[in-house]
């Protein structure tokens, strides 16, 4: 099951399928755990990740998932192929509940996000990118009878609508602005005219900027490559970049023997 149809279809089915059983878990009164790290973890973390490794597991792609086992690099360095999963990003604004969540799901080959879904629950909302076909967002995904039958040019990222707005937007982090962001912002303001900045959780930031309503996303906090990797393959997908702060030439690389990211600015 290597054709890129195939892996589209499985990877949008199964991503649907773990954000309902997410939303059985956001609609009640559900515990979180902490991991060492002291980042939340819930039920709705687990549930999610035992359905996308089950679905996944098909594609005989092995996978480095958030939830899943801690894969030594001498395991992993010559997989040119992987799947790189969060099963639930966002989760501190799942357990503020704020709706901001998604379930990531990612191909890289060589270093490279090459196919990316990213899924909103509760906002229904599916953003895909894989590098031949483009990029894309459908809303109302769960109710759709064939989502590949949704990839049109109506819905191709940027949208249209984006195109030409009238004001330079700026997303933020809503859990993690450090001063560095702020001061990046800050210089970027006195580039532009009219910025708009708005704070948002999980990889619907990396999204904005993919779909245009966002022009550009500096993140200056920590991040793990399940964060980056899903939202990664859309932007690109859309014609954007996500770049190393330090190093602007240098795209963002996969399955890095170190999987924390380093700092980097999303942009068109």
């Amino acid at each position: 099951m290597n054709k890129k149809t195939d892996l589209l279809n499985l990877v949008m089915e199964t991503s649907i399928k773990a954000g309902k059983a997410i939303l059985d878990v956001y609609h009640t009164d559900f515990d979180v755990d902490y991991k060492k790290d002291a980042s939340p973890l819930t039920q709705a973390d687990r549930k999610a990740h035992e359905i996308i490794s089950k679905a996944l597991e098909k594609t005989g792609i092995p996978i480095l998932s958030e939830e899943g086992r801690d894969i030594p690099y001498n395991e992993r360095k010559n997989w040119n192929h992987l799947w790189i999963v969060d099963p639930l990003d966002g989760t501190k604004e799942f357990v503020k509940r704020n709706d901001e969540f998604t379930v990531n799901i990612a191909l890289i080959e060589n270093g490279t996000p090459v196919l990316g879904v990213v899924y909103a629950p509760v906002l229904d909302e599916i953003y895909i990118g894989e590098k031949e076909t483009g990029a894309f967002k459908i809303n109302k995904a769960s109710v759709c009878k064939d989502l590949m039958n949704e990839l049109t040019p109506d819905n191709r990222l940027p949208l249209a609508i984006n195109l030409n707005k009238d004001y330079y937007g700026i997303v933020a982090s809503r859990s993690h602005l450090t001063p560095e962001t702020t001061a990046f912002i800050n210089n970027v303001k006195k580039e532009h005219d009219h910025v708009k900045t708005v704070s948002k959780g999980s990889s619907l930031k990396i999204c904005m900027v993919a779909e245009g309503t966002a022009d550009i996303y500096p993140r200056f906090a920590p991040t793990s490559e399940w964060d980056t990797a899903a939202g990664h393959a859309v932007v690109l997908a859309s014609g954007g970049r996500i770049v190393q702060a330090n190093k602007p030439g240098d795209e963002v690389i996969y399955n890095k023997e170190d999987v924390l990211n380093p700092w980097f600015i999303v942009s068109r």
